[in-house]
C-alpha cells in the first residue's frame, strides 16, 4: 500500500510518499480503505519528536490517528459492520494516512457527511466529548470553550450547544462570525477575558472547557473560581498542577456514533478548514504547525 511515512524525526519534509506493508485487523478490528484522512496537533508533535521522552513510536511511523473509509476486512469478534459499509474511527497513535489502515474504534458516516468530514470527526469529537462529560449535565448551564474555532473546540460548542448548553467561545476576531455560526457567542482571548465574559454572562459561567494550551489556564480557573469546574484537553501539566479535570481522547466507539447520532440529526456537522492531497501531506503538516486552524485539515486519498 501507499502511505505517508517519516523514518526519522524532524520537520514536514521528513514526509515521503512510499510502499508500505499491509496491515490487517486483528480481534475486535477492522480494516478500511482510507479516502480521508485528519491531521492533528499531536501528528506532527510525533514527527517533530516533541513527544518521544513520553510517547515513542517506532520508525519509520505513518502519521495520523483518524479516518473515513470503505470497510474490506473484518477481523475475529467484530460484530455489526460490514465489508463495504463506510465507516469513520481511530487507530493508533499513528498508522492513519495510508491506503489501508486497521481501526480499534467505529461508527458509520452518517449520509448527511461526506467522507472528509467523517474523517475530521473522529479524534476530534471523541476528545470533545470527553471533555465535556467529564464537567457534568449541560443544559439550562453557560458553558466557556477556550480555543473554540480550533478542532476540538468547535465540535465542542455544537455538541454542547446540542445538549442544551449556552456557549461562550474565545477565538481570534477573523473567526468570530465562524463562531457564531456554530451556536456560541464569540469573544477573544488574552487579557480582559473575565471583563468580556462577565458582559456576556452577568449570571457568570458554570463550567469552562479548555481546548487551547494557551497558557491560560490559571485565569480560567480563577474566572469559575473552582479547578473542578474546569477541564482541558490539551495542557496536562498545569491542569494537574492546579487541580481541573485533565482528560485524554479515548478510542470508544459509543463516542463516536454520539457524534454520528448528532450528524444524523444535523446538530454536528465537522468543519474543515483546508483539503489536501496525500502528496501535499508535508504541506498540510506544515500548515496545521503554524497554529490558528479553524475546524480541521483533511488530507484525501
Amino acid at each position: 500500500m501507499r502511505a505517508a511515512r517519516f523514518h526519522q524525526y524532524g520537520g514536514a519534509e521528513e514526509l515521503v510518499i512510499e510502499e508500505a506493508p499491509d496491515p490487517h485487523p486483528g480481534t475486535g478490528e477492522i480494516r478500511v480503505r482510507v479516502t480521508a484522512a485528519s491531521v492533528n496537533p499531536i501528528d506532527w508533535k510525533l514527527r517533530a519528536g516533541d513527544l518521544q521522552q513520553v510517547l515513542p513510536v517506532p520508525l519509520p511511523a505513518i502519521p495520523g490517528r483518524d479516518v473515513a473509509g470503505v470497510v474490506d476486512e473484518i477481523g475475529e469478534g467484530v460484530t455489526g459492520v460490514g465489508t463495504g459499509d463506510r465507516v469513520f474511527g481511530l487507530t493508533g497513535v499513528t498508522g492513519a494516512t495510508a491506503e489501508l489502515v486497521v481501526l480499534s474504534a467505529w461508527a458509520l458516516v452518517p449520509a448527511t457527511w461526506s467522507d472528509e468530514q467523517g474523517a475530521a470527526a473522529a479524534l476530534a469529537s471523541v476528545t470533545a466529548m470527553r471533555g465535556l462529560a467529564a464537567l457534568g449535565p449541560l443544559a439550562g448551564r453557560t458553558l466557556l470553550v477556550e480555543g473554540a474555532s480550533g478542532g476540538v473546540g468547535s465540535a465542542a460548542v455544537e455538541i454542547a450547544v446540542a445538549h442544551g448548553a449556552r456557549v461562550i467561545g474565545t477565538a481570534s476576531e477573523r473567526n468570530h462570525g465562524f463562531l457564531s455560526d456554530l451556536g456560541a457567542v464569540p469573544t477573544t482571548y488574552g487579557a480582559g477575558l473575565a471583563e468580556r465574559v462577565s458582559a456576556l454572562a452577568p449570571q457568570g459561567v458554570d463550567v469552562v472547557l479548555d481546548t487551547a494550551s494557551s497558557g491560560s489556564l490559571d485565569d480560567l480557573v480563577a474566572l469559575v473560581g473552582d479547578p473542578q469546574r474546569v477541564a482541558t484537553v490539551a495542557d496536562h501539566a498545569r491542569g494537574q498542577r492546579l487541580g481541573t479535570h485533565v482528560v485524554n481522547a479515548e478510542n470508544d466507539s459509543s463516542l463516536l456514533e454520539a457524534a454520528a447520532e448528532l450528524g444524523r440529526q444535523g446538530r454536528y456537522t465537522p468543519r474543515i478548514e483546508h483539503t489536501f492531497p496525500l502528496v501535499g501531506i508535508a504541506d498540510a503538516h506544515a500548515h496545521a504547525e503554524r497554529g490558528r486552524t479553524r475546524g480541521k485539515i483533511v488530507v484525501t486519498l
